[in-house]
């Protein structure tokens, strides 16, 4: 693959085959890891290749309202723009906006979690972290630093916790995120901090240019995709239930589309 952004910009989609990474911490230890399939693309300017669908059915395909502001009724990449400039992010076009996204796979979607990210050539000025749960619910968290100086891989940036995910955990404390955006690494860490509390997830991965023997390869080797993600989600809540796991009813969502 060459540059990123000029793959992006040219409308080509970037396969990323990430190895997805989740470990709780505190009094009650629970660990798993697995190989998600993500796209990484640029929404207005993708275009469909073979195997990979735009807004119609595919055996993978990616929809706009799927994304952006509010669930099942989205705005894509309208909606971020609007965030980021309602943020304080003077657009221009040196900029770039991608959509780290896992697609639709046989009509049927779901993302536990989306990166909106903004480029400027190698460097990344922010992310919009968009969090879906299995309840029907929507948030997003945006990370940037103060006049969207560029994000360096060492750099941690905090964010409150406002928004229910797993019904074995409260909705309290804080988030760190870390991230790594290049031509050969993507790189994405979130931890979770609740006094001994908490969570750490990450994901790892090597962008390459969409060919659609990898697409059928993945069909085959994690078939179901968003549906396999439902599954998985559920095993595990089994899983922690049997350890021991309190529950916790599902608490009214934050007012606000994004924090």
């Amino acid at each position: 693959m060459g540059d990123l952004v000029s793959s992006l910009t040219g409308g080509e989609v970037l396969h990323l085959t990430a190895d997805v990474s989740h470990a709780r911490r505190g009094a009650l230890r629970h660990a798993f890891r697995y190989r998600v399939d993500y796209l990484l693309l640029s929404p207005e300017v993708v275009r469909p290749q073979g195997l990979f669908r735009l807004g119609r059915m595919g055996l993978f395909s990616f929809h706009q309202p799927d994304h952006g502001g509010r669930r099942k009724a989205g705005e894509g990449a309208a909606w971020a723009w609007a965030a980021l400039e309602q943020a304080g992010l003077t657009r221009d076009d040196t900029m770039t906006l991608a959509l780290m996204v896992q697609p639709r796979f046989l009509g049927f979607w779901f993302n536990p979690v989306s990166f909106w990210m903004v480029l400027r050539g190698p460097d990344l000025l922010a992310v919009i972290a968009e969090v879906n749960n299995t309840f029907g619910q929507r948030h997003s968290y945006l990370c940037h630093h103060d006049g969207f100086a560029p994000i360096r891989p060492e750099d941690r940036l905090s964010t409150e916790k406002l928004f229910h995910v797993s019904p074995f955990q409260d909705v309290a404390g804080g988030y760190e995120f870390r991230f790594t955006v290049n031509n050969d690494r993507v790189a994405i860490l979130i931890r979770q901090i609740n006094g001994a509390e908490g969570l750490v997830a990450t994901l790892q991965a090597i962008p390459r240019t969409l060919r659609q023997p990898a697409l059928l390869a993945a069909a085959l080797r994690r078939p179901g995709g968003a549906l396999r993600i439902v599954a998985l989600i559920y095993w595990q809540a089994l899983r922690l239930r049997l350890k021991g796991a309190a529950y916790r009813r599902l608490p009214v969502p934050p007012n606000e589309e994004i924090s």
